[in-house]
């Protein structure tokens, strides 16, 4: 039995896979050269910090001067600052706990596109209701968090400050509900609660239409260099032995490839036939992949080292 609890991370699904430690690590570098390099420098006069939100926060949308301080790249770069540590600390740990699991799900390549996207779509929001630049991976974060809720609907979630197990689609919710009524109700608060929805819109319809509308086919052109794997192939298959096919998981659907070998893949004397597959992935859907046994945790494993 200790055979198949000898894995990396969580069944062999890593704790840090690649694209979220670099965005991990990106935040922080960030981070630290805006505030404690910046900070204390100048050019000509002007403190070299202000000059990074200028060219590199998102600027709003200003009637009077249509993008008069907007540049296309800041729809990216704003995504990567923060207002405090605080305000890094919450993202990153967020990001971390709802994103590791489905980019070790998912791969990285479709990932990261998913995530710039839901940021993307934030600031497309955001820069037309608000009043000053902005800054945070908020938009990003509530993408995530709309996409974790969806594949694993009943995961319990603890949440602050209730401290009970609440299923994901419900945590997913009260989030949601929360950002809505404080986005309309006209306070000062400095935080932006319309990039919060934006991010969280943009990723369900992502997850919904996005395969069907071939947005992820396009920016996988683009990010073609990202990788050398097709994001929608997890078991990192050889074009010429994948078959695109696409696959319903409860309300969402995903489209993903699924390995075909010619050569039966055999554990432990067990042969692992697409059936065999299907039946783990569809329990990972319906409850979670915790809920795997230890056996079914170790053929996944062994499933990404053979093929």
């Amino acid at each position: 039995m200790s055979q198949y609890i000898e894995q990396k991370g969580i069944g062999g699904f890593s704790f840090f896979p690649p694209v979220l430690k670099f965005l991990l690590i990106a935040n922080v570098v960030v981070f630290f050269i805006d505030n404690f390099m910046f900070g204390t420098l100048t050019f000509g006069g002007i403190p070299l910090s202000g000059l990074f939100t200028k060219y590199f926060a998102l600027q709003p949308f200003n009637s009077n001067l249509p993008f008069s301080d907007f540049y296309p790249w800041q729809v990216v770069t704003y995504q990567f600052m923060h207002a405090g540590i605080g305000h890094l600390f919450f993202n990153m740990f967020a990001l971390w706990m709802f994103g590791s699991e489905l980019e070790s799900l998912w791969g990285s390549k479709k990932f990261l596109i998913y995530y710039l996207l839901c940021g993307i779509g934030a600031a497309l929001v955001q820069m037309f209701v608000s009043d000053g630049p902005t800054v945070g991976a908020s938009g990003s974060i509530y993408g995530i968090l709309v996409a974790f809720g969806l594949t694993f609907p009943n995961r319990p979630i603890f949440m602050f400050p209730i401290f009970i197990p609440i299923p994901a689609k419900f945590y997913v919710l009260i989030f949601a509900g929360i950002e809505l009524i404080a986005g309309f109700s006209g306070s000062s608060s400095p935080v932006a609660h319309f990039a919060h929805l934006g991010g969280a819109a943009t990723g369900f319809i992502l997850l919904t239409v996005g395969d069907r509308m071939g947005v992820f086919q396009f920016t996988e052109k683009i990010f073609k260099n990202v990788d050398k794997v097709d994001f929608r192939n997890p078991f990192h298959e050889d074009d010429a032995t994948v078959h695109r096919v696409s696959w319903q998981r409860r309300d969402v659907a995903f489209e993903t490839a699924r390995p075909v070998k010619r050569n039966p893949i055999t554990i432990d004397g067990d042969e692992i036939t697409q059936n065999k597959l299907d039946i783990i992935l569809d329990k990972i859907s319906a409850s979670g992949y915790q809920n795997l046994t230890d056996k079914e945790k170790f053929i996944l494993t062994e499933l990404s080292k053979k093929i």
